[in-house]
């Protein structure tokens, strides 16, 4: 197979998220011209008779799978049921849609939460299913490893050409910033810039401050998703026709930090002076997790964004929304 044309259909679940919305940004750029997009309230992807008919109608030749119910410790906490409810609904409805309507190539985006708990470090794609998953996020976990599972088992019965990413802890334009509901970077981000311009002392923080993570920006992840969409069919026909290798390719840069050091280059670029208080009786998450993404970088890929131009790009963002408001 060709690389995409630029007038081929594509067709981005989830364009208005945070991978969604820079995969949007990515083919855009690229000059790809022929992107059909559905909101949620135009098409609801767990219920599978529309869409059935959304397929047939529009008859995407590509697929990204960008669409999920997601949010941080504290949704994943609250609500298991429906993560993992909405989320399988979701990918096994447009799964199967794209195997009925003849997709080209479909990437579905995992996460990383996928791994085991005590994986050694750093994770790499023949780690899953080795171990117990890390309960703040089970739910979630469970249902992304489906997504994966369903790929391979697609490629294998019918011969599609369906593969998954899993990437690292994601920030960038357009991230969900609800203390309640959001990941590590924006919900400090917000964190600490309200406590800037509220002239407050203190910001208090989840966790010790210990644990470890990855980050890369959105854009870095659409640009992955592209290169591995325009890949030519045998360099992916490996890990996509090998049952004993997974279609899944682990997206990171490389380099992890403690939250603490995250916090502390946050407060720096914000030029909060206050304590940064870590709360060590709120759940943290795992102690480490950081991607080997060797796989994908020798196929020739690399990330472009530093986390310190991501995270200052994020924060002149949120100052600017903040007096703008």
């Amino acid at each position: 197979m060709e690389k995409m044309a630029t007038d081929a259909r594509i067709y981005v679940a989830g364009h208005r998220g945070l991978a969604g919305s820079a995969l949007m940004r990515a083919l855009a750029r690229c000059g790809y011209s022929n992107v059909v997009a559905r909101t949620h309230a135009e098409l609801d992807l767990t219920d599978r008779s529309h869409v059935q008919e959304f397929f047939a109608r529009e008859k995407p030749q590509y697929v990204f799978l960008a669409a999920a119910k997601v949010g941080g410790i504290l949704a994943n906490s609250t609500y298991p049921a429906e993560f993992l409810r909405e989320n399988l609904a979701i990918q096994t409805n447009v799964v199967d849609a794209a195997h009925r309507n003849c997709v080209y190539r479909l990437l579905f985006l995992a996460s990383s939460c996928v791994y085991p708990k005590d994986a050694a470090q750093p994770l790499r794609e023949e780690s899953l299913l080795t171990g117990p998953l890390e309960e703040t996020n089970r739910a979630y976990a469970i249902a992304k490893i489906a997504g994966i599972e369903m790929c391979r088992a697609y490629n294998r019965q019918y011969g599609t050409s369906f593969m998954a990413v899993t990437p690292t802890n994601l920030y960038g334009p357009g991230d969900n910033d609800d203390p309640a509901s959001a990941h590590v970077i924006p919900a400090l981000v917000r964190k600490i810039c309200d406590a800037k311009l509220k002239h407050q002392h203190a910001v208090s923080i989840w966790g010790t401050g210990d644990q470890r993570r990855e980050f890369l920006h959105s854009d870095d992840l659409a640009d992955a998703c592209l290169f591995l969409m325009n890949l030519p069919q045998d360099e992916l026909e490996p890990p996509l026709r090998d049952t004993q290798v997974l279609p899944m390719f682990n997206v990171g840069c490389g380099r992890d930090l403690s939250v603490r050091e995250l916090a502390e280059t946050i407060a720096g670029l914000v030029g909060f002076g206050g304590q940064l208080q870590f709360d060590a009786t709120k759940p943290e998450g795992a102690r480490r997790k950081l991607l080997d993404a060797t796989r994908l970088r020798e196929m020739g890929w690399q990330p472009r964004v530093s986390l310190r131009e991501g995270l200052g790009r994020l924060v002149e963002q949120t100052l600017s929304r903040a007096v703008l408001a």
